[in-house]
């Protein structure tokens, strides 16, 4: 487990800044990123670029949820200090394009990247992903392997779920709004609050709970039930909804895009190219994060599986975005006490 997210999404956290401050960035041979995915997955990445390139990095991390981070880029629009920013996710790069603090880019590396990963006009591109994956009892005779485990009486009070304020799991919920309709999703999560579901702060504190005993499975991000596998061997990890008739595996993919008014744009360029090559990928999925790459070829570890060897839910994502504006405050009212 990297770090937790178990902050509701609208939290605002402090943020870590690069050695050299952002007085000093105003060389061509620089470049400034902010960054809400876990620093210690990308640091090395960003250190392996300054290595390769020369090009100096000033890099200032959120410690949590991006708020912080895109507080900040709000702020900065009309006098922007970063030149590129890498998200753990793809709604709030969807959501600064939609305030006009982005601008298109489109490197010669998204080619190899399917189409749900990118924005439509250019803004954003994704490039690894984390799977949101079941982590199951490994000891009980009958598993679950798909979300809709959560409505079956044969999992009553045995089920538990993160928090669905959180960045990923709401992301994840409104998934199904934009694949099922309202009406649909509306009687699964009824039916689901009905099975009495055990409701934890976050991810890594779900996994916990079935590593515990306390429930039957979860849905997490997979580096937090990988971690949950690693400290108990009672656990495993499966990926939902893999059948030929099944939603598919959400993808909670990082994503990477340039600020409009970037001080530094040629070396913005390079880093964006860099983020989504297929060394990036590789190390990412090799990293404590487990990302899937999104590119097709790219080697993994045991652990993660090819983007090619999952069915992945078809979603868009700036869609999603845009309805869960409207959901939160229903997605808060369902929360089961």
């Amino acid at each position: 487990m990297i770090r937790r997210r178990g902050m509701p999404i609208f939290c605002i956290f402090p943020l870590f800044v690069g050695v050299l401050g952002l007085s000093r960035v105003r060389s061509p041979a620089t470049v400034v990123v902010y960054s809400s995915e876990d620093q210690p997955c990308a640091e090395p990445i960003l250190k392996g670029f300054e290595q390769d390139t020369h090009i100096h990095v000033v890099a200032v991390y959120d410690k949590e949820a991006a708020e912080h981070i895109m507080k900040r880029l709000i702020d900065e629009k009309d006098n922007p200090q970063a030149d590129v920013y890498w998200a753990n996710e793809p709604i709030h790069p969807d959501q600064l394009k939609a305030l006009g603090i982005t601008q298109p880019y489109v490197s010669p590396n998204a080619s190899a990247l399917p189409a749900m990963f990118k924005d439509e006009d250019g803004h954003w591109t994704a490039f690894s992903a984390r799977a949101r994956v079941l982590v199951v009892n490994s000891k009980s005779q009958v598993k679950p392997d798909s979300i809709l485990a959560y409505a079956d009486e044969r999992w009553k009070g045995k089920a538990v779920l993160a928090n669905p304020l959180l960045n990923t799991t709401a992301f994840n919920l409104t998934a199904l709004f934009d694949c099922w309709g309202n009406k649909r999703a509306w009687e699964f999560l009824n039916k689901v609050k009905s099975l009495g579901v055990k409701t934890s702060p976050g991810n890594a504190d779900s996994a916990v709970v079935v590593a515990s005993g306390q429930a039957e499975f979860s849905l997490v991000d997979i580096d937090d039930g990988l971690e949950a596998v690693r400290r108990n061997d009672g656990v495993e990890i499966r990926y939902p909804d893999q059948g030929t008739e099944g939603l598919g595996t959400f993808m909670v993919a990082n994503a990477v895009t340039l600020i409009r008014g970037a001080h530094h744009g040629d070396t913005a360029r390079r880093l964006i190219d860099y983020l989504l090559s297929a060394e990036t990928q590789r190390n990412l999925a090799f990293s404590a994060c487990a990302q899937t790459p999104l590119s097709q070829g790219v080697e993994v570890p045991p652990t993660v599986k090819r983007i090619d060897q999952l069915r992945v839910m078809q979603v868009n994502y700036s869609g999603i975005r845009k309805r869960l504006e409207e959901l939160r405050p229903q997605l808060k009212a369902w929360l089961p006490q």
